[in-house]
């Protein structure tokens, strides 16, 4: 472990509650495992440094022997120098004060604008998850800043809703959820994104089969919908734990090797595949052979009704953008 190079991180809007639910986690191995050493980069404004400075020294308090490195800052091209791997936090979260999704983009696209001119400056080798709300309408923005990072090193989380559907089918079949596999999430990370169990395994049986109740089924997609405001109402607060943990499973999947017959899900940009329009930030089925190198699922069939919802999740993801199209650079 002494040997390795530490892996640089960087995490905008670090002062919020999903950030304080990740950097740990990060910080202890639970992105890259436990014999890889980290860097981290903490950003965020300045009316946030009181907290930032007491993540810092939190931070610091645990003494994880995988950090080897660590750095806070009000400037985006600081935080991003030097980075392997970008999270994008910064913004307004999605909330019940938040719901408008077209609003809130409106908000946080000019974050977005900032923090692409300055990926593009200080970082145009780094790989960046794009997790501020909207999540592909805002890659896209950000994205656009940027030419001159490589279009392969863009991701915008979907992972949350995979996780979270993933969890409820282990419930209701009472099976452990690491038995429930090959859940795909296409489109927008939205309540309208297209779940798609045809493909689901439960103890590699077809996941459908097992559950054997579709009035379960059918309603599944608004029960993971209705989750955020099932904790709101409980807690006050949205989710953050979750959300960090679908941050720490995205990354971990794309720089690991796939398992033969599994995938994992993330927002990329579309080569064309399934007829969804090339450069669109859309969510696809990935793997990846070497953790390097990612691809999109090949061959999947869809039905009309799988096509229909793909389509509609490509309307919605074109309505986001037009409504930002001024701040859209060339891509």
């Amino acid at each position: 472990m002494a040997d390795s190079q530490p892996i640089r991180v960087a995490v905008s809007g670090a002062a919020g509650r999903i950030a304080y639910s990740l950097v740990f986690r990060i910080a202890n191995g639970g992105m890259f495992g436990p014999h890889q050493p980290v860097a981290l980069n903490l950003l965020d404004t300045p009316e946030a440094l009181p907290n930032l400075q007491a993540c810092e020294l939190e931070l610091k308090d645990c003494a994880s022997l995988l950090l080897h490195d660590l750095m806070i800052t009000t400037d985006p091209r600081r935080a991003f120098e030097g980075a392997d791997w970008i999270i994008l936090l910064g913004g307004k979260p999605f909330s019940p004060e938040h719901r408008n999704r077209l609003e809130l983009l409106r908000l946080n696209a000019p974050v977005m604008v900032d923090h692409g001119r300055a990926i593009n400056q200080a970082a145009p080798a780094a790989r960046i998850l794009v997790v501020t709300s909207p999540s592909n309408a805002n890659c896209m923005v950000a994205r656009s800043q940027a030419p001159s990072v490589p279009e392969g090193h863009w991701f915008a989380l979907t992972q949350v809703m995979r996780l979270r559907v993933k969890g409820l089918i282990a419930e209701k079949v009472g099976a452990p959820p690491a038995r429930v596999n090959r859940v795909a999430v296409w489109g927008n990370n939205s309540e309208n994104g297209y779940l798609d169990l045809k493909p689901a395994l439960v103890n590699d049986r077809p996941a459908l089969e097992v559950i054997n109740d579709p009035e379960w089924v059918s309603n599944l997609t608004a029960m993971a919908a209705d989750r955020n405001d099932e904790i709101y109402r409980l807690a006050g607060t949205m989710p953050a734990g979750s959300i960090a943990q679908a941050i720490l499973g995205t990354v971990r999947s794309i720089t690991t090797p796939t398992p033969f017959g599994r995938w994992f899900s993330a927002g990329v940009v579309s080569d064309g595949s399934y007829e969804v329009p090339r450069g669109l930030v859309f969510g696809f089925p990935l793997s990846t052979t070497d953790g390097v190198n990612w691809s999109i699922v090949p061959n999947y069939y869809l039905d009309e009704t799988g096509r229909q919802r793909i389509a509609a999740n490509v309307a919605e993801i074109q309505h986001e953008t037009i409504a930002v199209n001024e701040m859209l650079g060339a891509i």
